[in-house]
């Protein structure tokens, strides 16, 4: 398998804006590049549940639409949350606050580490995975983030 790249929620947020503002258009861009270049685009079903909320509560009908479309545009694009990853979140989580790492408020369900989760849970394990974000600093301690703009398609 070649690379595969998960998206973050931030990323999937910005898919969802309407064409003409510049970072989402350079997001969509970049997604057309790097399917181009054969790696492989998931969408966590934590970062749809995460922008699909806000966008839900927005009454932003037509981003949502987006969203679906961006979704089903790719087979297998869409990566369900599973009790593995779930579980594995959990470890995660847990290991981070006993070292003393704080992701997120104490309170918080903590989506980064979720998605990190659902990416280290792809199967089969590809040869190359990474999540692309906005914010690789409290993803890198869980699997290999990296800011989307230096991803090379």
């Amino acid at each position: 398998m070649s690379r595969v790249t998960v998206l973050d929620t931030g990323l999937l947020g910005l898919v969802t804006k309407r064409r003409g503002l510049a970072e989402a258009d350079a997001i969509r861009a970049w997604v057309v590049a790097c399917l181009a270049a054969g790696a492989q685009i998931l969408v966590p079903e934590i970062a749809d549940y995460e922008v699909r909320c806000e966008l839900v509560r927005a009454g932003n009908t037509a981003a949502v639409a987006r969203l679906d479309t961006f979704n089903a545009d790719e087979p297998d694009r869409y990566l369900p949350l599973t009790t593995t990853a779930i579980r594995l979140a959990a470890d995660l989580w847990a290991q981070a606050r006993n070292g003393g790492w704080a992701t997120a408020d104490p309170q918080a369900l903590d989506g980064g580490v979720i998605v990190a989760a659902q990416a280290l849970t792809v199967q089969p394990v590809p040869t190359s995975l990474i999540v692309a974000t906005t914010n690789a600093a409290h993803l890198s301690r869980y699997v290999t983030a990296e800011d989307w703009r230096n991803i090379v398609p």
